[in-house]
């Protein structure tokens, strides 16, 4: 157990105005360590801390920024074990996951945004037509990125590692400072990544971390006067009010919000691996990734296959503890979000789902007596009009609804409020792409649920605004300025 972490603010660690809070292991129920209850006057102070950075830290070249952030990945790598061992109290994750999916894809990113791109484009001359200001002249242009300056970076419980280390990389790679405010289940690990950046050489106030359990912490970040643009990973309901606050201010705004990915089966799909990639997928981390397949479209000719599959695949899941080996699906955050996925569950029940796996709570075991465990359920002969199949649940749980044609399938998974990433199996590829391309979706996969990590990530509708990942984020972190003059 850790005690009494500090904020970071301005290059200082401070004790907090509102005292602390406990961390839980999602696991075991114990406490974790305690973290930093800020006031809003501290989230201030962060925010005005980083805005009298902004100045001399975008003045300094690409090589420099890169250069820090190179050496916090070193740190990061020296620190690997303990660093996976706390996301994992934290999280809840997997040994697997907080090793590979969480520290370790922290460390790529801060390596990835540590190679310097170019930010300046020169155009092409283009000779103006007379005007009223005067004859004819060929005119130079000059495009370059400038940084947005001071980003508020608001982070999501599922991943204490990638998930910030994907906002504040890019942010400080072009030049921008941050004030982070981590998920209030798990953000100890962001801390750590604090102090990395620290002895990696960033700047006072280039970094500033503030935590807190209350949401007026959150609203402080946002609505700080000091604050430029808002990075948020989390609900749609809670990006609608920060979009609403963001809009007053005019507040550049990135957002990746929830999903409720389709996974559309075509009868002449390699069925098992379709059953593989969906299986994988949704219940990794327990079902709390937003890129998940929850909601399987199939053929009718090969519907009772894919749900035999996924129901015998399911059977396979260990479900326990995070630490042992061969666990795959370990506790959901907290007790009120495993309440939260039992109640659709049920509900599903009620709106006549078949409940074809799982459905009850894991009792089995003394490993069960503590934590928060949800077994992976498969509800099938779902329709469109089920909330269960229109509503994120954000967990592992999946539903399956048949279809008919390519056009029925298509407007069944387009009907949705979500469109993050969508998938299809097919064993004629042209489809594939052909159905792929009229989904209304930020990414789709073709016969496959694997990423390309240089491709953009984001969402249509109510799943998001903005891309980020690869040089897209170095984009969205960016405003474009253009320099012209009479060539």
């Amino acid at each position: 157990m850790t005690d009494g972490q500090r904020l970071f603010i301005g290059g200082s660690w401070v004790a907090p105005d509102d005292g602390f809070y406990e961390v839980i292991d999602p696991a075991t129920e114990g406490v974790v360590g305690l973290a930093p209850e800020a006031s809003r006057e501290q989230v201030y102070a962060a925010a005005a801390a980083a805005r009298e950075a902004f100045g001399a830290w975008s003045r300094t070249s690409p090589e420099e920024r890169a250069a820090v952030l190179d050496r916090a990945a070193g740190i990061i790598q020296r620190n690997f074990l303990p660093y996976a061992e706390l996301a994992q109290a934290e999280s809840g994750a997997t040994t697997g996951t907080a090793r590979g999916m969480q520290v370790g894809v922290g460390v790529a990113r801060f390596r990835r945004y540590a190679k310097v791109e170019p930010v300046e484009q020169a155009l092409p001359p283009q000779i103006n037509e007379a005007g009223p200001f005067g004859k004819a002249a060929v005119m130079g242009a000059l495009v370059v990125r400038q940084p947005v300056g001071v980003v508020t970076c608001i982070t999501s419980y599922n991943n204490p590692w990638a998930n910030p280390a994907g906002k504040i990389a890019p942010a400080l790679a072009m030049g921008n400072t941050v004030v982070v405010k981590p998920a209030p289940q798990d953000p100890l690990s962001v801390y750590r990544m604090a102090e990395a950046l620290e002895a990696a050489g960033a700047p006072p106030g280039v970094v500033n971390v503030v935590s807190g359990s209350r949401a007026e912490v959150g609203e402080a970040a946002v609505d700080s006067s000091d604050v430029d643009m808002v990075s948020f990973t989390g609900s749609t309901a809670v990006g609608q009010r920060i979009a609403e606050v963001c809009g007053r201010g005019m507040k550049r705004q990135l957002m990746e919000l929830g999903g409720k990915g389709a996974a559309v089966v075509f009868e002449d799909a390699d069925v098992e691996s379709a059953v593989r990639g969906i299986g994988t997928t949704f219940s990794f981390y327990s079902g709390q990734i937003c890129t998940a397949p929850t909601r399987v479209l199939a053929q009718r000719a090969v519907y009772e296959r894919v749900v035999d599959r996924l129901a015998a695949y399911i059977g396979y899941l260990k479900v326990g503890d995070p630490r042992a080996d061969g666990t795959v699906v370990g506790p959901v955050i907290s007790a009120a979000h495993r309440d939260r996925i039992e109640s659709y569950v049920e509900l599903g029940r009620k709106e006549g789902a078949r409940v074809v796996a799982g459905g009850e709570r894991p009792a089995h075991g003394a490993e069960f007596e503590r934590g928060f465990y949800v077994a992976p359920t498969l509800l099938a002969d779902c329709t469109n009009d089920m909330r269960v199949v229109r509503e994120e649940i954000f967990g592992p749980v999946v539903v399956v609804l048949p279809f008919d044609d390519e056009e029925q399938a298509i407007t069944l998974a387009n009907d949705s409020e979500y469109g993050l990433i969508d998938y299809v199996w097919s064993g004629d590829v042209a489809r594939g792409f052909r159905v792929a391309r009229r989904l209304r979706s930020g990414g789709v996969g073709v016969n496959t649920v694997g990423r390309n990590m240089e491709a953009p990530f984001g969402g249509f509708k109510k799943s998001g605004v903005g891309r980020d990942v690869g040089s897209y984020a170095l984009h969205a972190y960016s405003e474009l300025q253009s320099i012209v003059w009479p060539g």
